[in-house]
């Protein structure tokens, strides 16, 4: 039997990750049927056309990703019950935050066969602690989800320009499917069997972006953002191995971890909106409205929902929350910390250039790495 693909979401990078798929599903005429609907949460584009009768007419998402013809067998739909019930491989990537609400939609009414990838970036959290967004489909769904996160900037991979990306598994034949639905000679997919590794990374460089583009925004030289990469990267692995068991190092070394870093440091929306963010003193949602023309930021979130967690932790140990608690925690996190003060406690950018954000807990972290599950 063939597998139907479907794709959840419709903005840039699903936009970009459709024109993948379509072309790779006609490659591949004995594994996969032609057509691929892809779910387009409907709007009129300048008061006049509906986005999905755009997309099926002119074969382009002239809102999200114009200039970028996507195959014809790319199908746009307004229906997401519709877009996903006969299909065996969903492709989840649309911003986080609208996750749990489809998933409860689409609960009891997809094929028995069907499995999911994740290509979202961002994290959840409840009472235990940080919650996988792959896992949140996983749970509500009750199919297998694997995820994939690279240093895909969406409009490189549109116009087919040399790009590499990650799939984190627990099954591996499950993840020879969807190389085979992904990988291309202009799309390289590699494996790697650590789906939090892999989507962790995908989730925190989003912060790092923001602190990065706060140092760019106050004219910082290449030896200050080279050093807030570093220091981003060291935290990302500290969160990670942190929370979860049986993250592995090797991951952080692949296009999940500082390949996507550095390319969403330097070229990322959320670094672009948090150099504005410094150079206009403006809020980050009156940003967000004048420059993402309907995209979503998802550093500023990630940040807050991060230090959430890290707030929680403490109280996971004593049961009176103390400021001499959260000093401690924030010590072993200050960059991501003092970003999401940054974000929403009005303190000054400028602090992102502190010594004190080099803590030595960030410094030997390559030499000491922490074990999983303790703060």
């Amino acid at each position: 039997m063939k597998h139907k693909v479907a794709i959840l979401g419709s903005g840039n990078w699903g936009s970009a990750i459709a024109k993948v798929v379509g072309q790779n599903v006609r490659q591949h005429p004995e594994l996969f049927e032609d057509e691929v609907r892809m779910y387009v949460y409907e709007e009129l584009v300048d008061g006049e056309r509906y986005l999905t009768s755009i997309i099926n007419t002119n074969h382009e998402n002239v809102k999200y990703l114009p200039g970028v013809k996507l195959p014809d067998n790319i199908v746009a739909d307004p229906d997401p019950i519709r877009t996903a019930e006969d299909a065996t491989l969903l492709i989840f990537v649309l911003p986080h935050q609208f996750v749990n609400s489809l998933c409860h939609k689409l609960k009891g009414k997809l094929h028995h066969r069907a499995k999911a990838i994740s290509l979202i970036k961002g994290m959840a959290f409840n009472e235990k602690g940080p919650v996988l967004i792959s896992s949140i489909i996983e749970d509500i769904l009750g199919i297998d989800v694997s995820v994939l996160c690279g240093a895909n900037i969406a409009k490189d991979v549109a116009w087919e320009h040399f790009s590499e990306t990650t799939v984190g598994y627990k099954d591996k034949e499950v993840a020879q499917v969807w190389k085979q639905v992904f990988h291309s000679p202009s799309f390289n997919v590699g494996l790697v069997e650590d789906i939090a590794g892999v989507e962790l990374c995908g989730a925190l460089k989003n912060i790092i972006a923001v602190g990065l583009g706060m140092a760019d925004g106050l004219g910082a030289g290449a030896n200050t953002k080279a050093a807030i990469m570093r220091i981003g990267l060291a935290e990302m692995r500290r969160f990670a191995e942190t929370f979860f068991k049986g993250v592995k190092q090797e991951t952080f070394f692949e296009s999940c971890g500082v390949a996507d870093l550095i390319v969403t440091c330097f070229f990322g929306r959320n670094r672009k909106v948090a150099a504005a963010f410094v150079k206009q003193k403006k809020s980050f949602e009156q940003l967000e409205k004048e420059m993402l023309h309907g995209q979503k930021l998802q550093g500023t979130l990630t940040a807050q929902e991060v230090n959430t967690i890290l707030k929680r932790a403490n109280l996971t140990h004593r049961h009176n929350f103390t400021p001499c608690l959260l000093r401690l925690v924030m010590r072993k996190f200050p960059l991501m910390t003092t970003i999401y003060e940054v974000c929403f406690e009005k303190k000054d950018p400028h602090s992102l250039t502190d010594s004190g954000i080099a803590s030595p807990h960030a410094l030997a972290l390559l030499q000491h790495p922490p074990r999983s599950g303790s703060v």
